[in-house]
């Protein structure tokens, strides 16, 4: 197993600690929970959670400057990214959970409230099989793996981005990527042993 340095980022929304045990499980010894500069900047890898609102996780993000520190390690250094639920959605070009908000676009796309028959309830909660497509970060999952969900809102973008799929009602993206960047919808750090196997297959591309 390579020895990489990564930083769970930390902006005061995301279920750091959760994260943070299911990497442990792996055996990485190398894992900083934080959003200091200095730490970031020592890093190979970053995992971004988020849980709550597109709006408020956005706004924390930039409080700690973590658009201009992160941007420049990963747009810029092009070291690897993944985010998770809410830390996915902040990747788009903007979402409308409580109004307009902009994103950090770094995938382009929009985030926008899930629209179901009123036989599907709202919010997506529990488990569901997605259907991947070709990408690094799921090299040692199955093709139709169970992950869990807990989200109201979905990312919206041109299919070039697009990972996965699950089925709720209709399709939904449940995971996207551009470049060295990559989101995921359901969480894995609640999703088991698929959930171990998506971060092993992140961090093997670091």
């Amino acid at each position: 197993m390579k020895s990489i340095k990564i930083t769970i980022i930390d902006y005061d929304v995301g279920n750091v600690h959760s994260v943070y045990n299911a990497i442990s499980k792996l055996g990485y010894k190398n894992i900083n929970v934080s959003s200091n500069e200095g730490q970031i900047k020592n890093s190979d890898c970053f995992i971004l959670p988020g849980v709550g609102a597109f709006n408020k996780c956005i706004e924390n993000f930039k409080l700690n400057n973590l658009d201009n520190i992160l941007g420049e390690e990963v747009l810029v250094k092009n070291k690897p990214l993944l985010g998770i639920c809410v830390g996915m959605q902040i990747l788009a070009t903007y979402g409308t959970e409580n109004g307009y908000c902009e994103g950090l676009d770094w995938i382009p796309g929009v985030v926008d409230k899930i629209e179901l028959k009123k036989s599907f309830r709202i919010p997506h909660v529990g488990w569901n099989s997605v259907n991947l497509n070709d990408s690094k970060i799921f090299s040692r999952l199955e093709k139709e793996p169970d992950f869990y969900f807990d989200h109201s809102y979905s990312f919206r973008c041109d299919e070039k981005y697009v990972d996965a799929k699950c089925n709720y009602g209709s399709e939904i993206i449940s995971a996207v990527s551009n470049g060295n960047i990559y989101g995921v919808q359901f969480h894995p750090e609640k999703s088991q042993n698929n959930g171990l196997k998506l971060f092993r297959g992140f961090f093997n591309n670091v």
